[in-house]
């Protein structure tokens, strides 16, 4: 699979590129590559699609923002074009004030204009919003979650239309079909034209005659969907993902919502996530770390055991390789960080002081640290390599 280009590249603008000049590359790329200058010219084509798609990301604030922070990941599944998610009609619906419309010099300049000319307007459902809770096993691993979501969807007794039946639409007299009413205006440079919808058929250029009993006419109806949800591995807490499609229904069969999936890392009770790392605390007491012992620590793949050499100083940090949880999209994993502290109890028997009371008369008691034992800075150093 070809690796996706960088969207500030394909449009030829810096990433600090303001909304108006990523606008204006847009449109000079969308000249250069528009089907109607570039007639059957498949590579033409992909171009054209290739600039819509980034113009879509780059030109909306929220997903810009995700595009700087994670590159192409922080995007997936948002893009609608490209990847032929959606045709050239959809492109020109979406970023038809690109273009200008029927008439413009746009038109003239491609040899007509009866491309956008006779379009008919597509609704668009709104997007749904939910939040799904992942522990930081699933974070590890990356996992699917399916939910159930109330929503409109569409009328299964009309198929969406709104219509009683495939008999009750009839053409719009006010546009003829097309959804787009027409106009020219006297000018000192000449005829212009200027081309808005229809308000007549509302841009659908047809009217319904006799509508659907169960929608009364809007092709939709509240009801619930399952929705399955992959989760990619190494995603944080508060990343947005989104699943086209699976939002509300838009009014009489037109393009669906998105569903937009917003990721709540649920809190470990014994791990602490800092970037691709994990970090637990370990308690031990004072025999076990003078003495050497064999423990269990819990990690986010279960229980692992390690063993505790005797003389092990406290702050000690122990490393397990690829036991943390890794990059969104990226291969390996971070480390989990074992802390040790030394546990000092606050109550004791008499026969317990009398034995410490004894041991702290012994020279091999006194602190007496060499230039091999690292300090606490060193540690800290060590912790975050």
């Amino acid at each position: 699979m070809a690796t996706k280009r960088d969207y500030y590249e394909i449009l030829g603008v810096n990433r600090n590129a303001s909304a108006d000049e990523i606008k204006k590359a847009y449109r000079q790329m969308a000249i250069k590559y528009h089907p109607d200058k570039n007639p059957d010219n498949k590579e033409a084509e992909e171009k054209f699609k290739e600039a819509a798609e980034a113009y879509e990301i780059l030109s909306d604030s929220d997903k810009r923002n995700r595009y700087d922070k994670f590159g192409h990941a922080g995007v997936q599944g948002q893009q609608g074009f490209g990847g032929g998610g959606m045709s050239m009609e959809d492109i020109f619906e979406h970023f038809g004030d690109i273009f200008g419309g029927a008439g413009s010099p746009f038109d003239s300049f491609f040899g007509g204009g009866g491309r956008s000319g006779s379009r008919r307007r597509t609704f668009k459902g709104s997007d749904l919003r939910v939040k799904v809770q992942l522990t930081l096993k699933d974070i590890a691993h990356g996992v699917s979650k399916k939910i159930k979501v109330k929503k409109s969807v569409s009328c299964n007794t009309c198929g969406g239309s709104g219509a009683k039946d495939r008999n009750s639409f009839r053409s719009c007299s006010a546009c003829g079909g097309s959804g787009q009413v027409k106009r020219a205006t006297n000018t000192f440079l000449g005829q212009m034209y200027t081309t808005s919808t229809c308000t007549s058929c509302n841009g659908e250029g047809q009217i319904i005659s006799a509508q659907c009993g169960n929608c009364r006419g809007d092709g939709r109806v509240m009801g619930e969907e399952v929705i399955d949800i992959k989760v990619p591995a190494g995603v944080t807490d508060g990343v947005q993902l989104a699943v086209n499609g699976k939002g509300n229904a838009a009014p009489r069969g037109g393009v669906p919502g998105d569903l937009i999936v917003a990721i709540e890392e649920k809190e470990d009770p014994n791990l602490k996530r800092e970037g691709t790392n994990v970090v637990y605390d370990l308690y031990l007491n004072f025999a076990d770390v003078a003495l050497g012992t064999q423990v269990e620590v819990p990690t986010i793949d279960g229980k692992a055991k390690i063993s505790i050499p005797a003389g092990t100083q406290g702050g000690k940090v122990f490393r397990l390789r690829n036991k943390g949880v890794p990059e969104l999209n990226a291969y390996g994993r971070g480390d989990q960080l074992i802390h040790v502290n030394i546990w000092v109890p606050s109550k004791m028997s008499t026969e317990e002081k009398k034995a410490l009371e004894n041991l702290k008369k012994s020279p091999n008691f006194n602190p007496d640290p060499d230039h091999s034992e690292e300090g606490i800075f060193d540690k800290v150093r060590e912790m975050f390599k």
